[in-house]
């Protein structure tokens, strides 16, 4: 027997409950985007960073890390990785030694337009099923949701 198109993958696991389907929509969501953004040269994430420094640049690798809400060393390895394939530079501060700034290259600030393009199709590709009025009122609870597992 086939389940309908308009129903989720299920698993054992799943037992219908919305802490059961947060990791399974998280899930299939960080597989698209990683499909998507491989073409670029990034795995699923980096392009947040990238995101940070298109708005503010140079910042902080703490800002980074707490902006990202990730773990000092999930946020180095990711800022690595972005160096290392020419996204990013890395520097010292000159007013405190500590400190270490992160800015975009010319190649991290020409990914701008194609990354916002997949993003842009990874949006459409995720609330397609979904009338505007469906889409606002997800991202109202989806933004409610977060608000109260973070406080």
């Amino acid at each position: 027997m086939s389940r309908p198109e308009s129903s989720p993958p299920s698993s054992d696991l799943d037992n219908g409950s919305i802490s059961s389907l947060i990791p399974a929509v998280a899930k299939a969501h960080r597989k698209l985007a990683s499909a998507l953004l491989a073409d670029l040269g990034l795995a699923a994430g980096q392009q947040f960073v990238l995101m940070l420094l298109w708005k503010e640049s140079p910042r902080s690798q703490t800002d980074i890390t707490q902006q990202l809400m990730i773990e000092a060393p999930t946020a180095a390895k990711m800022l690595s990785r972005l160096e290392a394939n020419g996204f990013i530079t890395r520097e010292r501060s000159t007013s405190d030694r500590r400190v270490v700034l992160v800015s975009p290259t010319e190649s991290g600030r020409a990914l701008e337009g194609p990354v916002t393009a997949v993003w842009e199709r990874l949006e459409a590709r995720t609330t397609v099923a979904l009338s505007p009025a469906e889409q606002d009122q997800l991202r109202s609870l989806l933004e409610r949701v977060a608000h109260s597992l973070t406080d």
